[in-house]
């Protein structure tokens, strides 16, 4: 217990015990006096006395209930030292996991020195494929923080239990320009590396692969040899436990080092490459590596060293094999490097480069690009075009993730199937000749090339086609709008607005008249330790209704690769109420009540689904109270980002009669809602179309405007 007293904490620690974002601790810090005084750290990183916060936060029904995972921080930051511990508690976790249930569950109980006895024997058994981990050492004192360990294993699961590690291990790790690649990100990156037969290649190398995030995508897509590099010993531990955990079938081989200047798989020559090297990195062996032999485009100049990291990708590429990076924007423009961009063009090593929108990834103020790159083949005819991809068009900018993908894999397949006869498509897509790359300035931009086509790119009679097609699917969506905005009867009520009584959720959950689901984290599991059920993947997939579906109001476009690696996925049916759990300030939640024909599709994240019993609660009633604008302001946490508590909103009671009138009203409204969006995406189609052949000469004016 006396440790336990001297734990300090910091504001991202206490973000994380109360469940609220970092932005709300700093407003508890300005506006109550009363919150706990820093008891060390610095101005800038203050830390607190964790008894301290746990009372201050108890006081004020801010405590969730204390979890295994939560123990874990605990003992971590009371043992003394830095971060060696979490790294050295790795192989544990990795262990745990490939027990059985029964034998699991008994570990926490054994007596200290049995305790230790097994992580000694587990450890010399698995240490040997974690980087770091060789000399792990398990004194004493790493008793506690162990049982804390496996007892988050248990209840939570071993990837819980290796993201409190990570946690840990990230305060040490004085790194920059190494960042996470967003999942579905690396989802995208790894479907660019699929033939045109559908074959995903077998073995894939990512020689900066931080944590695994690329090569678990790949995994995912059916990769079976898997091999990483980081420079970050502490990394490249996460990553080969990560693998480890998400992909069990698959050969798993990591390396701690410098990729560049002391490459661990030197000679080995992979299917395919994914990669998303250190960003803004100087210091990367200009003056060592200036002679290598991976220089086979051009030696790299010394501020370039993302031009460095293509062509170590490209050496490590079997003839025919591809790579794909994720590569600052200056890259494809920067004057230093335009010999080595007029070498790749021209030899035909440069396939595709995608601009994504601002956010996709870190750093989130700028848009990225994706390279993709394939090693030529000697007894190959190089191609003619590079495809150049825009993904970051307007219809993108909300990073609707279903958006960017059609956008950039409706460019990529067809071109990949049949470059000669790729049509592209006007402001968004072109197969752009490689002898109009190479001019003085070689510059990769995808917007200035694309949203500026020359008229040898356009084809007039295609274009007037697709604008004949957009213009059929506007009117449409006009007469939609307007048969639904034909002004109702909606009677005011008497003097002062109506005072129902009403119901909060969890009162609902009680009675039995709904249940509410959502999609749990990975690792999550029953009361008894069981993992909670999941649905069997089927031949093809199951596709996830993910929230920007919800949103945006389409069927479900999102695929398993959407959901977290072994979670408990519910599946939709008809009736369900599904509601936006996290919004952004100054949007309002958006709900809507599940048709027949979505039933069976799985639940994605950051939704929740409200399964009402049909003879007490109308579903669309539902939904119209539940995304009240006052209902969730009132339920809601948060600063930029707001997460709702599902349980704190309130329904009026009603009987099912009336219910069913307002069902019927908020329908309506959601019909006439969904009518304005279509009508306004096919507007924006149509005229970004037209623009596009007017002033590119391959489309007249149609004489509206002649005099």
């Amino acid at each position: 217990m006396n440790q336990q007293a001297s734990a300090l904490v910091t504001a991202a620690d206490i973000s994380r015990l109360a469940g609220v974002t970092r932005a709300t601790v700093s407003n508890w810090r300005r506006r109550h006096p009363d919150f706990p005084a820093p008891t060390g750290g610095t101005d800038a990183s203050p830390t607190y006395d964790l008894d301290a916060v746990r009372a201050w936060l108890s006081a004020r029904d801010q405590l969730p209930e204390d979890t295994p995972a939560d123990r874990l921080r605990t003992a971590l930051r009371t043992h003394p030292g830095d971060g060696e511990l979490a790294l050295h508690l790795l192989p544990a976790v990795l262990a745990a996991a490939r027990l059985d249930r029964r034998e699991r569950e008994a570990l926490p109980e054994l007596r200290d020195d049995a305790l230790l006895r097994w992580v000694r024997s587990a450890a010399d058994d698995g240490t040997q494929d974690i980087p770091g981990a060789e000399d792990a050492a398990y004194g004493p004192e790493a008793a506690g923080p162990l049982r804390a360990l496996l007892q988050a294993v248990v209840a939570d699961g071993a990837e819980t239990a290796t993201d409190v590690l990570a946690e840990r291990l990230l305060e040490d790790t004085g790194s920059t320009g190494t960042y996470l690649t967003p999942r579905p990100l690396a989802a995208l990156m790894a479907r660019l590396l699929t033939d045109s037969a559908g074959v995903f290649p077998a073995s894939v190398l990512d020689p900066a692969c931080g944590t695994g995030s690329l090569l678990a995508a790949a995994a995912s897509a059916g990769a079976m040899a898997l091999r990483g590099q980081d420079v970050l010993p502490a990394q490249a531990a996460q990553a080969a436990v990560r693998l480890r955990l998400s992909a069990p079938e698959a050969a798993v081989t990591v390396r701690a080092g410098d990729s560049l200047r002391s490459d661990a798989f030197k000679g080995l020559t992979a299917d395919a490459v994914l990669c998303n090297p250190p960003y803004g990195v100087r210091d990367w062996g200009h003056e060592d590596l200036a002679y290598d032999q991976r220089w086979a485009y051009g030696v790299p100049p010394k501020g370039e060293p993302e031009l460095a990291w293509v062509q170590h990708c490209l050496a490590h590429l079997v003839p025919g094999g591809r790579a794909v990076l994720l590569m600052p924007p200056a890259v494809a423009e920067r004057t230093a490097g335009r010999r080595i961009r007029a070498q790749l063009v021209r030899d035909g090593a440069l396939r595709a480069v995608v601009s994504l929108p601002q956010g996709a990834a870190t750093p989130l103020h700028i848009g990225l690009h994706l390279w993709v790159l394939k090693r030529p083949d000697p007894q190959a005819e190089a191609p003619g075009t590079v495809l150049l991809v825009d993904a970051a068009t307007s219809e993108n900018r909300d990073l609707d993730w279903a958006a960017i993908d059609d956008t950039v894999l409706s460019a990529w397949r067809p071109y990949l199937a049949d470059q000669d006869g790729f049509t592209g498509a006007p402001g968004i897509a072109g197969a752009v000749p490689i002898t109009d790359l190479l001019n003085e300035a070689v510059d990769l931009t995808p917007a200035r090339h694309i949203r500026t086509a020359s008229p040898q790119t356009l084809r007039p009679a295609l274009l007037a086609r697709q604008a004949s097609e957009l213009y059929d699917q506007l009117h449409r969506a006009a007469r939609d709008l307007t048969g639904l905005s034909v002004e109702g009867d909606w009677p005011p009520v008497e003097d002062r607005p109506r005072d129902w009584r009403t119901a909060t959720v969890a009162d609902l959950l009680r009675g039995g008249a709904l249940s509410l689901l959502r999609t749990a984290p990975a690792g999550r599991r029953t009361r008894s330790g069981e993992p909670l059920p999941r649905p069997k993947p089927e031949p093809g997939g199951r596709p996830t209704l993910t929230a920007t579906d919800v949103v945006k109001n389409r069927s479900a476009s999102g695929t398993e690769a959407d959901l977290p690696t072994g979670a408990a996925l519910p599946l939709i049916q008809g009736g369900d109420v599904l509601l936006t759990e996290t919004l952004r300030v100054g949007r309002s939640a958006v709900a809507r009540v599940v048709e027949p024909d979505e039933t069976g599709c799985f639940l994605g994240p950051h939704l929740l689904l409200f399964r009402p019993d049909q003879h007490r609660l109308d579903p669309w009633f539902l939904a119209g109270f539940l995304a009240a604008e006052q209902n969730v302001n009132a339920a809601a946490t948060g600063t930029s980002i707001v997460r709702v508590d599902p349980r704190r909103l309130r329904v009026p009671l009603l009987p099912l009669a009336e219910q069913q009138r307002y069902g019927a009203a908020f329908r309506r409204l959601h019909e006439l809602r969904t009518a304005a969006h279509r009508a306004a995406r096919a507007a924006e189609d149509v005229t970004r179309l037209l623009s596009t052949g007017l002033t590119g000469g391959a489309l007249l004016p149609d004489g509206h405007g002649s005099a």
